[in-house]
């Protein structure tokens, strides 16, 4: 957590606005112990929501207004002070918030990669001709064609424990999930691997917690500023650069992962035609200084790969 000091008045009421499903529970359970070790005298209530991303199970996000559906009703919360945050997986946040509001306070981030999750297959690699993966990822969905090509890629809906169950009732061979989520609900042993970056490179975000406020209220992002993490907010940052200056809020099969590491921020991105037969991908180490200026590099690099008529194709 950052060393940022604690605000001259300490709060006496938080209220947290969350999506009910059972991770997005767990996230906001998280960051309310953290505010209530800062503030022990604060009351810190939860306020669970419906969210439209909830709502709509049988059509693909990318059909339906992108990951934003996640976070409207949360935002109407803060808009209307019923809720001081709201908690966030950063993979679900729009790369352009309004003007209203902002992401005060990124936390430390869990493992980033995505996950296998199958109860006949160890590996991608041992899945036959035709086994059915389940993913409600265009990114997933694309690099899983170009590697695999042979494998059937069928689109997955649903919460975590939806997801799962499916997979039980033997709806799919395998199903990719991020591996974050399933570490936070103490379901770890369900992943058979972790995918390394160079197989199925993660969403902007991934693995990392955002919390979210007005920005008219200075207040709040003080009394949350000690549970920003600087290393995964650069890291975050830097892959939000690249989504916003390739994609804006648009719904593309789209990747970049930053790492901190001692020469600097190692910085990969990609972006492909759904099919995976199509494909611009790009890599460099920059300066941690100023992560939207890396990631801008980057998505510079992607589209002298092609990147702009692979997104032109996908808009026609």
């Amino acid at each position: 957590m950052s060393q940022t000091p604690f605000p001259a008045t300490p709060p006496e009421r938080i209220v947290i606005a969350t999506r009910e499903s059972r991770l997005a529970l767990w996230q906001a359970e998280h960051v309310r112990e953290l505010l209530q070790r800062l503030y022990p005298t604060c009351q810190v209530e939860l306020l669970g929501m419906t969210t439209r991303g909830d709502q709509i199970l049988d059509r693909p996000l990318s059909k339906v207004g992108g990951k934003g559906l996640f976070i409207k009703e949360l935002e109407a919360a803060l808009l209307d002070g019923s809720a001081d945050i709201a908690v966030h997986s950063m993979k679900d946040v729009p790369m352009q918030l309004e003007p209203e509001f902002s992401l005060v306070a990124i936390g430390p981030r869990e493992v980033p990669l995505d996950a296998l999750v199958s109860s006949k297959y160890a590996s991608l690699d041992d899945m036959p001709p035709g086994a059915v993966v389940g993913t409600s990822s265009l990114r997933r969905e694309a690099q899983l064609h170009a590697r695999y090509p042979y494998l059937a890629v069928t689109p997955l809906r649903g919460n975590l424990d939806t997801r799962l169950r499916k997979l039980d009732e033997g709806q799919f061979d395998a199903i990719i999930l991020a591996a974050a989520g399933l570490k936070r609900l103490g379901l770890g042993d369900r992943i058979r691997a972790v995918l390394p970056a160079e197989d199925s490179l993660p969403a902007v975000g991934q693995g990392a917690l955002g919390i979210e406020a007005l920005a008219s209220r200075p207040e709040v992002a003080a009394w949350v500023a000690p549970l920003n993490d600087p290393d995964t907010a650069v890291c975050v940052r830097t892959e939000r650069a690249v989504s916003r200056a390739l994609a804006g809020s648009c719904e593309v099969p789209l990747g970049a992962y930053a790492e901190i590491r001692v020469d600097g921020v190692y910085l990969r991105g990609f972006v492909a035609s759904p099919d995976g037969t199509r494909m611009a991908h790009a890599e460099l180490t920059g300066s941690a200084a100023d992560p939207e200026a890396l990631g801008l590099q980057l998505a510079n690099e992607l589209r002298g790969q092609g990147a702009a008529e692979i997104l032109a194709a996908l808009a026609s």
